[in-house]
């Protein structure tokens, strides 16, 4: 695909016309339910594991930083706090929304990109079966269910992670660490991490259905596909959580000490 300015803006056109469908879709009835816990269940058992590894050097390297940094600012009892907060707020909702989706959204692309240059979608269609409602709502919905959940695991972990580089590694107090963490966290911001996690989700869902109803050329036209699938929602993530984190910013005032 030639990335022309005439092409991105076709492309972008069409895949929010796709959005949107699949939001009209998700409440026609019958709703899917078979199709989306046997998705939830691949889109969690594609995810966990990966998603739990990463998040452990994610908060080891934030927990290093920070503490680092807070040492030479002669606030060391702040560091749990530094190092949670940003675990919780930022690490956790995008190691969530990678392995979604480099790990699920990629096989989403793969399996609906498959099911494209076998004509299966064009045989539904002609069957009266709409490919969104069918086949693209469970699958966005289960990345967005699971994403959130799957955020809240990563956090933990994460923490824990930072704890123990924290606390084991770079000698700090046990007690100053959840002390710190507690007077500077609050409640809105475990709301933004899952509210992020679920629009992060709701991204690479679509993206990966998206690539995958559009794939095209045979098998290479599917590779294709879900390698600019995976580009495509990370460069979309990125961006979303930029404006969602400085609105945050701007709407809930820091809790201070």
């Amino acid at each position: 695909m030639a990335f022309t300015p005439v092409a991105l803006f076709r492309e972008t056109g069409t895949f929010v016309a796709m959005s949107l469908d699949t939001g009209r879709a998700v409440f026609r009835r019958p709703f899917q339910w078979r199709e989306f816990l046997q998705q939830c269940w691949f889109v969690a058992s594609v995810s966990i594991l990966p998603a739990c590894l990463v998040a452990i050097p994610f908060g080891a390297i934030i927990a290093l930083q920070t503490g680092a940094l807070i040492r030479q600012l002669g606030a060391v009892s702040l560091n749990g706090g530094a190092s949670v907060i940003a675990i919780v707020r930022e690490a956790g909702p995008i190691v969530t929304a990678l392995i979604i989706a480099g790990a699920a959204g990629s096989a989403v692309c793969a399996d609906l990109g498959a099911r494209k240059i076998r004509d299966e979608i064009d045989a539904m269609e002609v069957l009266g079966i709409d490919p969104l409602h069918r086949l693209v709502v469970p699958r966005v919905l289960a990345c967005m269910v699971v994403s959130m959940l799957l955020n809240g695991l990563v956090s933990v972990v994460g923490v824990a992670g930072g704890y123990f580089f924290s606390v084991i590694v770079q000698g700090g107090t046990p007690g100053p660490y959840f002390e710190s963490f507690t007077a500077l966290a609050q409640l809105p911001d475990i709301y933004q991490a899952e509210a992020k996690a679920l629009v992060f989700g709701l991204v690479a869902g679509l993206m990966a259905c998206y690539k995958g109803l559009t794939a095209k050329g045979g098998p290479k036209g599917v590779g294709d596909a879900v390698n600019q699938s995976v580009v495509f929602t990370f460069m979309l993530l990125f961006a979303i959580n930029f404006f969602a984190t400085s609105l945050y910013h701007e709407l809930v005032p820091p809790k201070g000490l």
